[in-house]
């Protein structure tokens, strides 16, 4: 691991360095500006791009020995399906059975706010995660009906429905944001701890130092 100090003089020249177009990371079919690193600053709404490709260094870690297998959806994958149907994304997981993955991270792009939804394969649960305590009840019921059709379509099996269970964290169960910007980076570590199957027991006191690291990280491709 780097020195802080030679960590926090390279995260500093990221926010501060040059141009916004600048690219500073490029992987995953995805190229980070330094007007997207921006987002990570404090208090700031972290973006898709930003989203994405840390979700991507999540899926990445999960090929490694001792991980349980994770897939990641592209953040606009839930409004997509959500106002059209499963024929309209049938195609985003071309040649890729997700059923043979562990985990699957969906992160929710909610108008102005960022949210989670994990379909776990070998429990059979979908978990809605929400920093802000939110119910997403119909957004369990919406992907559960997509993994029957999926399902069906790619694997020809039906899914037992009365298998399967749909639960919305409650705010006693996950760490809660107290202001109006953190709720991308909750997201993010949300998907870390579940990804690693480690208890989530951070809290929005971890959120400056959670920002200033996904910069180091997304910058060297790397997890720390």
């Amino acid at each position: 691991s780097p020195s802080s100090q030679a960590m926090e003089s390279e995260i500093s020249a990221a926010f501060d360095g040059g141009e916004p177009e600048d690219v500073l990371s490029r992987a995953f079919k995805l190229s980070v500006t330094r007007e997207d690193i921006c987002t990570l600053q404090p208090l700031r709404w972290l973006n898709d791009r930003i989203m994405n490709f840390y979700m991507s260094l999540l899926v990445e870690r999960s090929k490694k020995e001792g991980y349980p297998a994770v897939y990641a959806f592209n953040t606009f994958f839930y409004s997509k399906l959500s106002s059209t149907s499963h024929k309209a994304v049938r195609r985003w997981t071309k040649g890729v059975d997700i059923f043979e993955h562990d985990v699957i991270l969906v992160p929710i792009h909610l108008t102005i706010h960022w949210t989670l939804l994990v379909i776990d394969v070998r429990e059979k649960t979908i978990k809605y995660f929400d920093s802000l305590g939110q119910k997403g009840d119909h957004i369990c019921k919406t992907v559960l009906k997509y993994l029957q059709e999926e399902s069906k379509e790619k694997r020809n099996i039906e899914l037992t429905v009365s298998e399967w269970t749909l639960h919305s964290m409650g705010t006693e169960e996950i760490p809660q944001q107290n202001n109006g910007s953190d709720c991308g980076v909750f997201v993010c570590k949300f998907a870390d701890f579940i990804s690693r199957d480690k208890p989530i027991i951070f809290t929005q006191e971890h959120m400056p130092y959670f920002r200033r690291k996904m910069v180091w990280e997304i910058i060297h491709q790397q997890l720390l």
